[in-house]
């Protein structure tokens, strides 16, 4: 069994940050402390570079299958890994959507193919499919998704009674994407009498609004008090919402939970006018005052995860018209030195930091054995260098889609290494071609 010596680090772990050496036998870490050795055991020599636990990405679309000239589970789990992301959970709105149990198994079954990280996948509910959630066993995946506002796909749920229904029924964490499609219509409906189908992008926040936003997830949060359900409220985008979470109990023992993606603390509607449609996400990016409530909700605990919701497309696609340039942009890559300039910047700790990008997903959705780096847990590390910087270009993109809304964008920090069951499946800009991805377990 191959043994694997990670020295003279600094390990990011469980609120520490301590010189840790890391033993790796097979896929898990056989031990941690000062000074190890072990004479079986490839030695690496990792001096002035950070160990993290591998990121948890609660939120991707990875396109496959049905939408593969976007991206597909290889191509973006490879790209994964490239930003340290060593687990996904991949969302329902593919072609064929993953709705029934059949074509969830199905998918598995492409992951277990193709995947270069770990993985899982959201089973998604519709007006239609509720007795199939009834039938899914919850070990089979990370959760239940819901499309409260229509988006990519087109999986929009907006019967109540069915609503309450999926809320009654599951005792797994139900995901959503909140936006009231009604304030949307009317909101754009509005913009297209001045503008017709070239609305400005800049326009797109005040469609898709704060409004939107705050009416479909008040109302998802007033449902899962009266059910007792367990909700996970994705993408947050606006500073009003965040009255709607609590930092006062521990993340074990919230019933309602949050998550916010990189896009939303990074950019705002200023940068609609560089950016344009290659920013269009939904919901939407706001203003400058939103992203700082949401900062500030990220370090006081009201938010629980950082996420990227990852969504390639084309750029011919993206190009187009804002009536036809599709949301959603990718960003596995780039999420984890994101996060690391906002460390440089005084922003966030490297502790807080690993606790919401790996700790939190792992408590949340109860994976089993991953998320920390603890003796007998899988060996999925990220290795990062904090003054190792790099300028995103065409020619260092991975995903598929080959762009990226960062790119000319120079970070201070890198991703150098990333473990994958103890596999070493990046370093320094290359790809092992094998692959050593497993299906997420769970402790339920």
């Amino acid at each position: 069994m191959t043994k694997i010596l990670l020295k003279n680090a600094t390990l990011v772990n469980e609120g520490q940050v301590t010189q840790q050496d890391v033993l790796i036998k097979g896929e898990r870490v056989e031990k941690l402390g000062r000074d190890l050795s072990d004479p079986q055991a490839k030695v690496m020599d990792l001096e002035g570079h950070h160990i993290l636990p591998g990121i948890i990405d609660d939120q991707v679309h990875f396109r496959e299958p049905g939408l593969t000239h976007k991206g597909t589970i290889a191509t973006e789990s490879r790209a994964a890994l490239a930003g340290g992301i060593t687990t996904f959970m991949e969302q329902p709105n593919t072609n064929p959507q993953t709705v029934t149990l059949e074509k969830l198994e199905e998918k598995h079954g492409i992951a277990a193919r193709s995947s270069f990280a770990n993985y899982s996948f959201p089973f998604g509910g519709t007006n239609d499919n509720l007795e199939e959630i009834k039938r899914l066993n919850k070990h089979a995946c990370s959760g239940i998704k819901l499309f409260l506002g229509s988006s990519t796909g087109n999986m929009l749920v907006d019967d109540e009674k069915v609503i309450e229904g999926i809320f009654s029924n599951t005792e797994m964490v139900i995901s959503a994407h909140c936006e009231d499609e009604g304030t949307i219509k009317r909101n754009l409906a509005q913009q297209m009498e001045i503008y017709g189908e070239d609305i400005p992008i800049s326009k797109h926040h005040v469609i898709r609004s704060e409004e939107a936003c705050y009416l479909s997830s008040s109302r998802a949060i007033a449902l899962a008090k009266k059910t007792g359900a367990r909700l996970h409220v994705f993408h947050l985008s606006t500073g009003r919402e965040m009255e709607l979470f609590r930092n006062d109990i521990p993340l074990a023992e919230k019933k309602i939970t949050a998550e916010v993606c990189i896009h939303h603390l990074w950019f705002s509607d200023a940068d609609y006018a560089e950016k344009g449609t290659l920013i269009k996400w939904n919901p939407a990016v706001k203003t400058a005052k939103d992203r700082e409530m949401l900062w500030q909700a990220l370090l006081d605990d009201r938010i629980d995860v950082v996420a990227t919701d990852h969504a390639p497309h084309t750029l011919e696609e993206k190009r187009q018209v804002y009536t036809k340039a599709p949301s959603g942009g990718p960003l596995v890559q780039h999420a984890l030195p994101a996060m690391l300039q906002a460390h440089a910047q005084g922003r966030i700790s490297l502790e807080t930091m690993v606790t919401k990008m790996c700790h939190n997903p792992a408590i949340l959705f109860q994976v089993k054995d991953r998320g920390f780096v603890r003796e007998g847990h899988y060996a999925d590390l990220a290795v990062v260098h904090l003054n190792k910087d790099f300028t995103v270009t065409k020619e260092n993109i991975a995903y598929k889609c080959g762009w990226s809304p960062f790119e000319g964008h120079r970070f201070n920090a890198s991703v150098t290494h990333t473990f994958v069951n103890g596999h070493l499946g990046y370093e320094n800009g290359t790809f092992s071609t094998e692959r050593n991805a497993k299906r997420l377990t769970f402790n339920r």
